[in-house]
C-alpha cells in the first residue's frame, strides 16, 4: 500500500484529533517529560506532540519527511503562539547531534519507520539517561459502533489497509521489543480510554486524512468513499450538529537510555 500523507495535509491539520490534555498531564506527572526538557519529536506530522510539549515549557525540535505536513505544522504553531524548530528529515537519519535531547518522542507514527534503525537513532541523539517515548491515540472499533462501521467501509475500498490496520485494540507490544533490542532499560507502558468528540463532518474529515483513504486512494475513490460514509453516518445521528463520542485509547511506551 503506497501512502502519502502530503495528499491529506489539509484534512490532517483540520480534523485529526491531537493528543488530549490527559495524555500530557500523565507524562508530566510521571516525569517522563519535564518542563524545560530539550525534546525531539520524530514523524511530527502537523506537530501535535511537538506543539503540545512546547506549549508546556519544552524546547522542541520536530522532524518529518512530508513538506506539506511540516508547512501545516508551522502554520498551526504560529496560530497557537508556540515555538518549535521544524526540520525536514527522516526518523532514521535525523541529522541531529549526538547526546543532545532529554526526550525523544514519536506520536502515532512508529509503525511507519524502519523500527530497528529508528530505535538506534533515538538512542544516538538522547543524552545519557534520556527518555524515549512512543505514544498513540487510536480510535477503537467495537462491534457495531461508528468506528467499526467506518473501518468496514474502508475495507471495501482498501482491503490492504484493513488487513494491516483494521480492527485493532490500540496497544503495541512490539514496541517494547524494539526498545529492548536497542538496549533501552526501564521499559514501561500505560494506557487509558476516553472519548474524542467529532461532528459528523469532522469525522468524515478525520477519515479522509487517514492512511487508508486520502493518503492512498485516488481522488475519485476518496470522493465516492466520503459520500458513502456521509450516508452511513446519517443512520447514527439525525442531528448533523450533534457530536459523536468516538471511543479512543491512549497507549504509551517509554524507556530510558542506559
Amino acid at each position: 500500500m503506497q501512502v502519502n500523507f502530503g495528499h491529506t495535509a489539509d484534512d490532517y491539520a483540520k480534523h485529526r484529533a491531537g493528543f488530549p490534555n490527559e495524555f500530557f498531564d500523565r507524562v508530566f506527572e510521571e516525569e517522563i517529560v519535564k518542563i524545560g526538557d530539550v525534546l525531539a519529536d520524530l514523524g511530527t506530522g502537523t506537530g501535535t506532540l511537538a506543539r503540545g510539549f512546547a506549549a508546556r515549557g519544552c524546547n522542541v525540535t520536530g522532524v518529518d519527511i512530508s513538506a506539506q505536513l511540516l508547512a501545516q505544522a508551522k502554520d498551526l504553531s504560529l496560530q497557537e503562539s508556540v515555538e518549535v524548530d521544524f526540520r525536514f528529515a527522516k526518523a532514521e537519519e535525523t541529522g541531529l547531534p549526538d547526546s543532545t535531547f532529554d526526550v525523544v518522542s514519536a506520536g502515532q507514527c512508529w509503525h511507519w519507520f524502519d523500527r530497528p534503525r529508528a530505535a538506534q537513532e533515538v538512542k544516538r541523539i538522547l543524552k545519557p539517561n534520556g527518555r524515549a517515548l512512543i505514544a498513540h491515540f487510536d480510535w477503537l472499533p467495537l462491534s457495531g459502533n461508528i468506528v467499526d462501521v467506518t473501518e468496514k467501509l474502508i475495507e471495501t475500498y482498501n482491503p490492504s489497509w484493513y488487513e494491516l490496520f483494521g480492527n485493532k485494540a490500540g496497544v503495541y507490544p512490539d514496541w517494547l521489543r524494539d526498545f529492548g533490542e536497542a538496549g533501552f532499560v526501564d521499559i514501561q507502558t500505560f494506557s487509558f480510554d476516553l472519548p474524542a468528540p467529532y461532528s459528523a463532518d469532522a469525522w468524515r474529515g478525520r477519515i479522509r486524512a487517514s492512511s487508508g483513504v486520502g493518503a492512498s486512494l485516488s481522488e475519485e475513490d476518496v470522493a465516492k468513499f466520503d459520500a458513502e460514509l456521509k450516508s452511513t453516518l446519517e443512520e447514527f445521528t439525525r442531528d448533523e450538529n450533534a457530536l459523536l463520542q468516538i471511543p479512543h485509547r491512549v497507549f504509551v511506551v517509554h524507556a530510558s537510555k542506559q
